[in-house]
């Protein structure tokens, strides 16, 4: 197989799986345990899925290499951790008030900060995008013994791992958990966003599933932060935005998508009626 070939490859199944977990998310918002199993065994056959083409695989050049084991294979193993660290975080948290739920996240953010210190000089270099160690970094078995190693560098697959491409998918897993712990801290804090002291001047009068349905499209299209943000936050800023609430809008989406006829009926109506507005304009 080409490698540019199997690059494309690597990009479609990694849409299709953020696909999947985004439906995990959805089915399973208020159960974050089961959301984490569902979601690790779908990121398990991506995974697998890779692995099997890149074992066969002879890169043509070391860039090709140099590029997957860089660029993509930690997009999913990082998934993998995220969601690993995830689970076992929320299994062992207190079930003891506010205050020890928040003293436990912020622990857990200590563990996030040691692992920085730890590999310091790697993320530095990561984060700076330096290339000039990438043939000793990201080449299987052209590791240097001169550099810090993994301890665990010889349990790994050689045919499928470098030295320090997992590094790279745990730095991505550990940006991820940090969003999501500073966000848990604030959640136990009550917090969750900052007041407004100026109210909204605006008042949503239509129905609620409508508004639901249309920013579930919105954030779908990735019209909020490029995509970057929970559907959660979306709402939330709606709410104190238009005075309403929305109430459990994931039975709202839930019930949305389990109409038997025209699911979007919401955006057809917007459709229909901008449309017969252009209509009556140019008369």
């Amino acid at each position: 197989m080409e490698p540019q070939l199997f690059f494309k490859k690597c990009e479609k199944l990694l849409a299709l799986l953020d696909k999947k977990l985004d439906r995990i998310e959805f089915e399973n918002s208020e159960d974050r345990i089961g959301c984490c199993e569902k979601s690790l065994m779908e990121i398990d056959i991506a995974i697998r899925d890779i692995k099997s083409m890149v074992v066969i695989l002879e890169f043509s050049a070391a860039g090709d290499e140099i590029y997957f084991f860089k660029q993509l294979k930690p997009l999913f193993i990082s998934r993998f951790i995220y969601y690993s660290r995830l689970l076992s975080i929320e299994a062992a948290k207190p079930n003891a008030g506010q205050l020890s739920v928040k003293e436990y996240y912020h622990c857990e953010l200590e563990v996030l900060k040691n692992f920085y210190q730890e590999h310091i000089d790697f993320y530095e270099y990561y984060r700076r995008k330096a290339a000039f160690l990438d043939h000793k970094y990201f080449v299987r078995s052209q590791f240097d013994l001169k550099t810090k190693l993994e301890s665990g560098l010889y349990n790994y697959d050689e045919k499928f791992a470098t030295s320090h491409d997992h590094l790279v998918a745990q730095i991505l897993a550990n940006d991820r958990l940090e969003k999501y712990l500073l966000k848990s801290i604030s959640e136990a804090e009550g917090y969750v966003f900052e007041k407004i002291n100026d109210q909204s001047p605006l008042d949503w009068s239509s129905s609620k599933s409508g508004l639901v349905e249309l920013l579930y499209a919105l954030h779908q299209t990735r019209c909020f932060n490029g995509g970057n943000i929970e559907f959660s936050e979306v709402i939330r800023f709606t709410e104190r935005s238009l005075n309403v609430s929305l109430g459990n809008f994931y039975k709202t989406l839930h019930e949305i998508k389990n109409r038997k006829i025209n699911r979007t009926k919401f955006l057809q109506l917007l459709n229909d009626n901008l449309n017969q507005a252009f209509l009556d304009s140019d008369r």
